[in-house]
């Protein structure tokens, strides 16, 4: 693993300059256009409503609901629980910002580490051109026939797409990269491209008389390889391993190719696969990605949805019984974001049974024709309702109960009540079978087996109300806890990163909203740890007044008084890391109470009988909570008897 070294100031300050706040959140985010800015379900907290704000011209993000606020770096050190450098290294990393370290033996080090993904990006660009020569020398004839004649593919399409050819033998690419190009063999291994043999005698090609498709980052580097055997030999689809620049899990392929075509379309087609895309490309059908034989996960989807201003998807897997298990395994997969409404998912199945690449090849109007199918594709849900009345009669009672009950399963889990409202009535039209006279019979009935699912956010709401009907005494002691920690960074500049590591390392965040404005005002503006009390203060006071808030909120942390210049004057003495300690302690267990109360009603609203699993661990995790705050209200109250009695 990548040790992160202590970057240099002027890389920190250059990631600053180069980071795009919305390329970053909308990787975890899916972020709709809203005027200037764009909203989004908050990562932070449960919601069904979107309070989640970022502005691309501010380059900061602000949830209306829990009110996180921040820049980039604090929203990836959040919603990854990364520290600042590892955010700041990474961010170097992704926008190719030079890094420069503090120490000449760290900047040694990490040149090396670096050096490695370099070296991997070339054997595999070498490797790329490789297969592209041996497709068309003799050897290569069966694989490019099949291209062309099977596949019906251009010169200009096989050129566009890199294609290519795995040579037979067992260690043709072996001895090319390693005794002829003299590159190592672990970094050949490493990057996926040869495996050692079982008996530890050498290594063997991993790709072998193999038609070879290359898969590109977005910025169009190889970083790995899909195949196709020629004949009958299993597997017949092979991909690389995963490797240091290689996820099958989180790459769609030819998405550098269709970024630029989703985008002016305002709509991406996701395909199973790879010649699937490659033959809708090659018609000029260029918003067209495809999953690399997995099941499509969030992460690819919130990739493509970026480039989609509407978020509208097309999913067009296989019309047969593996197509159809595939398309419900990728609507599950993403089910939190389809039935929340954030994406405009439809699917399109091509009739009997064929996939894009096989339809095109077979119609002589087939460009035509799939872009009626784009047109009429229905939306998911209807789609998922259909597929309940397949090989099913509503004239047989028992057929008639089983679609009523999946129905029923479905528009439970639909969050938006005018559409929930529209598919009871589209529910309750096909279950009457044409008989109005009964409709509104099996309108009622439907409504009547619904639930409404109980929400995070109500959940949030009644712990708030219940910390806000605690004792008035416990009140007092948390804003005087973080009071006292907000006011010994400002003027103990020692102790400013012992304070940040630790709210870092407890996740802990302050409760109160005026001093969690203030705290993150501050780490937007500090750049360095070690500027002066006056220094920090007054950029944070002229930031105060620029947001219009109550700056005389602050007044007591940003002026000391005679009572609290006890608690700054004498850094050498024991005393301040006992405030600090105090007060993190009051902090961790409000935090505690909160996870404890969400636990205690999510324990409340499952069915032990449907679901034991997660009844068992909300009642396992609302106990830890409860054995954790026992254990530290000792040293709290001890603490605070001795700093607060003054």
């Amino acid at each position: 693993m990548l040790e992160i070294p202590r970057l240099h100031p002027d890389t920190i300050e250059e990631v600053k300059q180069r980071v795009d706040i919305y390329d970053v959140i909308s990787d975890y985010v899916v972020l709709k256009k809203r005027g200037k800015d764009y909203l989004g379900l908050c990562p932070f907290h449960d919601e069904k409503t979107p309070s989640f704000s970022v502005s691309p011209t501010k380059q900061l993000y602000y949830c209306f609901g829990c009110n996180q606020g921040g820049n980039a770096i604090k929203f990836l050190m959040e919603v990854g629980k990364q520290s600042f450098s590892e955010v700041v290294f990474d961010l170097a990393r992704r926008y190719q910002v030079p890094i420069k370290t503090l120490e000449p033996e760290e900047r040694q080090e990490l040149q090396r580490q670096l050096s490695l993904r370099e070296q991997l990006y070339e054997i595999l660009a070498l490797t790329a051109t490789f297969y592209q020569h041996a497709l068309y020398q003799p050897q290569g004839e069966n694989a490019l026939n099949y291209l062309k004649e099977k596949r019906q593919l251009s010169e200009e399409t096989i050129q566009q797409f890199q294609l290519g050819y795995a040579p037979a033998g067992w260690e043709t690419l072996y001895r090319y990269l390693i005794e002829q190009k003299r590159y190592p063999i672990a970094l050949a291994e490493e990057a996926g491209l040869i495996s050692p043999r079982k008996n530890g005698s050498g290594y063997y090609d991993r790709f072998r008389d193999r038609v070879i498709i290359p898969i590109l980052d977005i910025q169009g580097r190889v970083i790995g390889f899909g195949s196709r055997s020629l004949g009958d030999e299993l597997p017949k689809y092979l991909n690389s391993p995963d490797t240091p620049l290689f996820n099958k899990g989180q790459i769609l392929f030819a998405l550098d190719q269709a970024k630029n075509a989703i985008r002016s379309l305002d709509k991406a087609i996701v395909v199973e696969g790879y010649f699937d895309a490659i033959a809708l490309h090659s018609v000029g059908i260029n918003n067209t990605v495809a999953s690399l034989g997995t099941a499509l996960s969030q992460t690819q989807l919130k990739q493509l949805l970026r480039y989609t201003e509407s978020k509208q998807i097309i999913f067009n897997f296989d019309a047969d019984e593996a197509g159809i298990k595939a398309t419900q395994r990728a609507i599950n997969e993403i089910e939190s974001l389809v039935y929340s409404g954030q994406v405009q998912l439809r699917i399109l199945n091509i009739p009997d049974g064929k996939d894009a690449d096989e339809f095109l090849r077979s119609h002589p109007d087939a460009v035509e024709n799939y872009h009626q199918l784009m047109e009429n594709s229905p939306l998911w849900f209807d789609w998922q309702i259909q597929q309940l009345l397949i090989d099913k009669h509503l004239k047989k009672a028992d057929h008639f109960e089983q679609i009523a009950q999946e129905m029923v399963k479905l528009l439970n889990r639909l969050e938006d009540s005018n559409k929930r409202t529209y598919y009871i009535r589209y529910c309750a039209e096909i279950l009457s079978q044409g008989d109005t006279r009964s409709l509104s019979i099996y309108i009622k009935n439907l409504q009547n087996q619904l639930k409404k699912p109980k929400s995070l956010v109500s959940a949030i709401k009644n712990t708030t109300s219940i910390i806000k009907t605690s004792s008035s005494t416990e009140d007092k002691l948390l804003e005087k806890a973080e009071k006292l920690l907000l006011r010994i960074y400002l003027h103990c500049p020692d102790y400013r990163q012992e304070i940040f590591n630790q709210l870092e390392e407890k996740d802990l965040i302050f409760t109160l909203s005026h001093h969690r404005l203030l705290w993150q005002q501050i780490l937007e503006i500090e750049s360095d740890i070690n500027q002066t009390p006056e220094q920090l203060i007054s950029l944070v006071q002229e930031r105060s007044l620029q947001l219009s808030q109550l700056t005389n909120q602050f007044n007591d942390i940003f002026h000391l008084s005679e009572n609290s210049e006890k608690d700054t004057q004498d850094i050498d003495s024991n005393r301040i890391p006992l405030l600090i300690h105090s007060a993190l302690i009051r902090m961790e267990i409000v935090k505690l109470e909160k996870y404890s109360y969400y636990c205690y009603q999510k324990h409340k609203s499952i069915n032990p009988n449907i679901d034991l699993k997660s009844s068992e661990y909300y009642q396992q995790e609302r106990l830890i909570s409860k054995e954790k705050i026992m254990k530290l209200k000792p040293l709290l109250s001890f603490s605070e008897l001795e700093i607060y009695s003054e």
